[in-house]
């Protein structure tokens, strides 16, 4: 399998001055609340498009990402009015067909729009994805699949202008065929299809969680879909969608890093709300290297850490049901103070192991080869100066701190605020000691692995 570069590395978002500051080998205990799916969030704000009506979204998380998706609908004309988790989403008058560049560019899953601004306007105008890919072309799945559903698709000047040509100004049902299990792709080609004429069919489509909970808040308003969660989802097309009160799912992701958290730090807590099924090759990963992870209930997991140090095992990433790309930094952290030698292998994203470097920097024994890292297990990590260089990486480096002896400096904020929900206060709450303050004058070569 190819790998794709790396959503993170398409657009970078400015700079934050602040830093975080962890002491490390605190113990954890308590229980945390999980918040809603950043990844669920940003593609169902994108579907409240397709809805000329009030949308009602529950458990949005507070989150930079989220904040973003919104200025775009914004720009399009959409209104919005947000009230602690609950998102009010008014998208009757769209007096915008095209997304402005300066907010696509720095959020990647703003191209989502593209799919329901098709099908509803009949016309859609959307920059591409900010930077530039190393792999494969980020959007050709989405572009090829509004194609065979009847679209005129164009990209000039680093603009894709799709329009429904003729006078119903409505896609046509279609089969398709996607060349990789794209979770974008599916997302925007699902939405689209919601309002076409006709059944449009997706193979190989992507199976995420995130994926199922679009599918399950369009079926809310009335789309017609089937097969959400599998590799074949049959979608037939409806003249129209209605109202919707919708609850967003938890975030696997942040689950899975608070139970990396609690078995780092050798801790015991409990997480909820969160859906088992949903991290099963996560909590198996973590229960061959030593930690328990128990079920106390339908919505609630309890962390408990080994106390003796974790053994190795290999991580191949993979789309889901597979072991998650967004997990493969946090488990090298993990990874870093288990017994034996760990291989980690990631094929899903091109240029996703940055971390490696800070690590190191905290005396980790990590070598790269490809998309390969070997990790052997150190006795302990050292507090240091790091830069986190995306938003999985920074909570690697926040775990890696938890466990670590001395003072951590975290650097590069603005990646971690894209996805965690308050996730220093939330640690803090469990017992960790962390702050976030003003970053002082940041001299570059601290910056370079050298010794002092």
């Amino acid at each position: 399998m190819s790998a794709r570069t790396s959503p993170e590395s398409y657009s970078q978002p400015e700079e934050d001055k602040s830093v975080l500051r962890v002491w490390g080998k605190s113990p954890l205990q308590g229980q945390v609340k999980i918040s809603g799916a950043k990844n669920s969030a940003l593609a169902i704000m994108a579907g409240a498009l397709l809805c000329p009506k009030d949308c009602h979204l529950r458990n949005v998380p507070t989150l930079v990402d989220v904040s973003r998706m919104g200025e775009i609908l914004t720009a399009l004309g959409v209104k919005l009015k947000r009230n602690n988790d609950i998102l009010e989403i008014d998208a009757r008058h769209i007096g915008q067909s095209k997304a402005p560049y300066e907010l696509v560019s720095q959020l990647r899953a703003s191209f989502f729009v593209i799919g329901p601004l098709l099908t509803r306007l009949g016309v859609a105008r959307v920059p591409m994805p900010g930077g530039c890919a190393i792999g494969a072309r980020p959007v050709d799945l989405h572009v090829r699949g509004l194609q065979a559903m009847g679209a005129d698709v164009q990209i000039e000047h680093g603009t894709v202008h799709a329009c429904i040509p003729g006078n119903s100004r409505r896609l046509k049902g279609a089969r398709i065929y996607l060349d990789y299990p794209s979770v974008g792709a599916t997302e925007t080609l699902m939405m689209a299809a919601t309002l076409a004429d006709g059944e449009t069919i997706i193979e190989n489509a992507a199976q995420e969680p995130e994926v199922v909970d679009l599918a399950n808040f369009c079926r809310a308003m009335g789309a017609r879909i089937r097969g959400a969660g599998t590799n074949t989802i049959v979608i037939s097309g409806v003249p129209s969608l209605h109202s919707v009160d919708y609850s967003i799912i938890p975030d696997r992701i942040e689950a899975g890093t608070f139970l990396v958290a609690g078995a780092i730090t050798h801790s015991e807590f409990s997480l909820a709300p969160i859906v088992p099924e949903h991290l099963t090759a996560v909590i198996a990963k973590l229960r061959a290297i030593g930690a328990q992870i128990l079920e106390e209930g339908p919505n609630r997991l309890r962390v408990i850490g080994s106390p003796e140090r974790h053994r190795a095992t290999d991580i191949e990433t993979l789309p889901y049901p597979g072991f998650p790309t967004d997990m493969q930094a946090q488990f090298m952290a993990l990874l870093t103070l288990s017994d034996g030698d760990s291989v980690i292998s990631e094929t899903v994203f091109e240029n996703r192991l940055r971390h490696v470097a800070e690590l190191s920097r905290m005396g980790a024994d990590i070598r790269v080869k490809g998309n390969h890292a070997i990790v052997r297990g150190v006795p302990m990590l050292s507090g240091a100066p790091v830069l986190a260089t995306d938003l999985r990486a920074s909570a690697a480096l926040v775990l890696a701190a938890l466990a670590a002896d001395g003072q951590t400096t975290i650097h590069g904020l603005q990646h971690l605020d894209r996805g965690y929900d308050n996730i220093e206060g939330k640690l803090r709450q469990l017992g960790a000691r962390l702050e976030r303050a003003q970053a002082e004058n940041v001299d570059p070569a601290m910056f370079q692995l050298q010794p002092k």
